[in-house]
């Protein structure tokens, strides 16, 4: 798999595309001036108790107080707040924890206003970013993560990836952190350091004790409430959590942005930094790429499954939860055939092979279900389930799938850390107030018709559309007429109507029936 990571700097703002094989998978967004990332730390007053939830209210800097709640604020809660007073006090000098006095583990079933007071300041991480009307979730419990390895303070365990299943591996990795891992830290082994040479792991481990000094120092100027260490930004921690050999380019149309990713890669795989390129062409990065058509074509109610010959998602969001239904199209027939259970289960796989991608593009969250095409043999749905699995297995967000149910809906959690990803994919109609299906994903549809209709007419196929949308179609010597043809071996002869409004179109035979039509 080639993996291409595309960011385009515009506005103050940074748009963050992560393309896997050509096809668009993960799309950020981030402000130059964001302030409240996941990973951030930071130093908040408590405002209020809310004993009714085991909660408090935190403020941070931000509009609306922060929500902590009891279970966030982790074992060595009390340790915490004695390092942050010893320091602001300045009985702690410096940011080694090798003779701190550690206090006793705060209960895991007990009462928030037993450990925490108004007005208490207190050192937390955002676990969550404002969303809608929410403010921020955050946690008491420090992890300071790099691309090898999580630094956690006040803990003295060794912890390793459940996915790194060599025992040899394993017993390496944990002997070789324990010789450098400084005294009063834990560590959590990521998956992508197995088999990493000692000098990796080990510069790694310093850049995250920098990391712990760099928060130390802020801590000292004793400003409540203040940012005491900012995540890297996106494209940094893309790279982080998904560099590996796949990568074939980064391409990126900000300079200082290739600077610092250079720097970033040669620390982490000096052999590869030319893989980082600088875009300086006059049509926009994004359009080059194609990206910005793939977000209008993947964005919206209805999703097109690729390969499926016509049939599509429709994707609904509701307050509770996401609803997502697979649709055939006119893929199956309403036999009952050996043939067609097998050919719903191939449209099944599809669909389970868009929604992976969708979850990921769009980041939804929370509680979706999932209603796939009715499958009668118990063999084919355990088939589809585990397929959904495996192609969920790339998707980092946390998540937990269960088997479909007796009415073959498969149910899924998946994490949430920031707002969903919405784009809007219709435009303004011309014609009259409202709004219209976007160009491109009409034309796609035209396609879409098309292919369907060559599988049951024989004769000549005519296409009747305004003039404008018949100059763009046949434009140039390889126009999309002409790349019909060669994918479809069959002529679709296209006829322009001054009649006809902006977007509609009409297909029709040789008998002049009319086959379909669409009209904005």
């Amino acid at each position: 798999m080639k993996k291409e990571l595309i960011i385009s700097h515009e506005d103050e703002q940074s748009k963050i595309a992560l393309l896997e094989d050509g096809r668009l998978f993960e799309l950020h967004e981030q402000e130059d001036k964001s302030e409240f990332v996941v990973g951030d730390l930071f130093i908040g007053k408590v405002k209020k108790l809310a004993p009714n939830l085991n909660a408090a209210f935190v403020s941070i800097g931000y509009e609306k107080d922060a929500f902590l709640h009891y279970q966030d604020l982790g074992p060595q809660f009390l340790t915490y707040k004695k390092f942050l007073q010893d320091t602001v006090s300045k009985r702690q000098p410096h940011s080694s924890l090798k003779n701190f006095d550690i206090q006793k583990e705060i209960p895991k079933g007990g009462i928030i206003d037993k450990v925490l007071a108004k007005d208490d300041a207190v050192i937390l991480q955002i676990t969550k970013e404002p969303i809608s009307t929410k403010g921020p979730r955050i946690s008491t419990q420090i992890s300071l993560t790099g691309r090898f390895l999580v630094l956690i303070p006040f803990d003295k365990s060794v912890s390793i990836s459940k996915k790194i299943n060599s025992s040899e591996e394993k017993d390496r990795l944990k002997t070789l952190i324990e010789s450098i891992k400084p005294e009063g830290f834990g560590v959590i082994i990521r998956t992508v350091a197995e088999g990493k040479k000692v000098a990796e792991l080990h510069n790694d481990m310093n850049q995250l004790i920098q990391k712990w000094e760099t928060t130390f120092k802020n801590l000292q100027k004793n400003k409540v409430p203040s940012k005491l260490l900012s995540e890297e930004d996106k494209a940094s921690s893309i790279l982080r959590d998904n560099f590996n050999a796949d990568f074939v380019s980064i391409i990126c149309d900000d300079e200082q942005m290739v600077d610092d990713m250079r720097s970033y890669i040669e620390v982490i795989a000096p052999e590869r930094k030319n893989i980082v390129q600088f875009y300086d062409k006059p049509i926009p990065l994004l359009e080059y790429y194609n990206v910005e058509k793939q977000m209008k074509q993947s964005f919206g109610k209805h999703v097109n499954i690729p390969s499926s010959k016509g049939a599509y998602l429709v994707i609904e969001h509701t307050e509770a939860l996401h609803v997502i239904d697979v649709n055939s199209g006119n893929n199956l027939s309403s036999g009952a055939g050996s043939s067609n259970k097998e050919h719903a289960l191939t449209v099944n796989k599809m669909a389970a092979t868009e929604i992976a991608r969708q979850l990921r593009l769009r980041d939804m969250g929370g509680i979706i279900v999932v209603d796939f095409i009715d499958m009668i043999n118990p063999d084919h749905r355990r088939d589809l389930y585990e397929h959904f699995k495996n192609e969920m297995s790339r998707d980092k967000a946390r998540h937990k799938i269960l088997p479909p149910s007796k009415f073959g809906l498969i149910q899924l959690t998946r994490q949430r850390t920031k707002p969903e990803k919405v784009i809007k994919t219709k435009e303004d109609n011309p014609n009259i107030d409202g709004e219209i299906l976007a160009p491109i994903v009409v034309v796609e549809r035209m396609e879409e018709v098309i292919r369907n209709l060559i599988q049951t007419e024989k004769g000549k196929l005519f296409l009747h559309v305004h003039p404008f949308v018949e100059a763009y179609l046949t434009k140039g010597l390889m126009s999309i007429q002409a790349k019909w043809y060669l994918k479809y071996k069959k002529w679709v002869t296209i006829i322009p109507r001054d009649s006809f409004k902006y977007l509609e179109y009409k297909m029709v035979n040789s008998k002049k029936e009319e086959l379909m039509s669409y009209s904005n």
